[in-house]
């Protein structure tokens, strides 16, 4: 009896593992931690650069540097994979607007995106509370969850 106790604490104590790793996976890849509605802005800009980001296993990001106004911004999106799912590229030159949470990140101000609009399109990342649109049901990695949509009624983009 004494080994299926310590073959259940064994499972047990995977199973705790496995979710925190999951969890952290998902805020720590896709910036649900550092997602701060209270700090929620909208910017219009030019992309400077497109930056991926490499990971193993194909978890890379994809970062804008984006050229406003007020100066240069970067723009963390989220996994490659995900934007390439819902058919949406980036390239030096595009015009978009990007909603996202103002943060500083690595000692720079960065904008982690919830929703970017780019001709025509509008490409939503992550929900209002800036929990990752890929990261699936409960809080585990997927890809199937974005949109991608018409945007909806209002200024036209300059």
């Amino acid at each position: 009896m004494n080994s299926k106790n310590n073959i259940g604490a064994l499972l047990i104590a995977a199973a705790v593992i496995g979710g925190a790793v999951a969890s952290a996976y998902c805020q720590g890849t896709g910036g649900g931690r550092m997602y701060n509605p209270s700090t929620e802005t909208t910017v219009n800009g030019t992309v400077e650069q497109v930056i991926t980001i490499a990971r193993g296993r194909g978890l890379g990001g994809t970062h804008l540097e984006l050229k406003t106004e007020s100066g240069t911004l970067d723009v963390h999106l989220g996994p490659s994979a995900f934007l390439s799912s819902k058919g949406f590229q980036f390239a030096k030159g595009d015009q978009v607007e990007v909603t996202g949470s103002k943060v500083t990140f690595q000692g720079h101000e960065a904008i982690i995106a919830r929703e970017v609009r780019k001709g025509g399109k509008v490409l939503t990342l992550r929900n209002a509370q800036g929990i990752p649109e890929w990261s699936g049901r409960r809080g585990r990695p997927g890809m199937g969850r974005g949109r991608v949509d018409a945007p909806s009624p209002g200024p036209a983009l300059n």
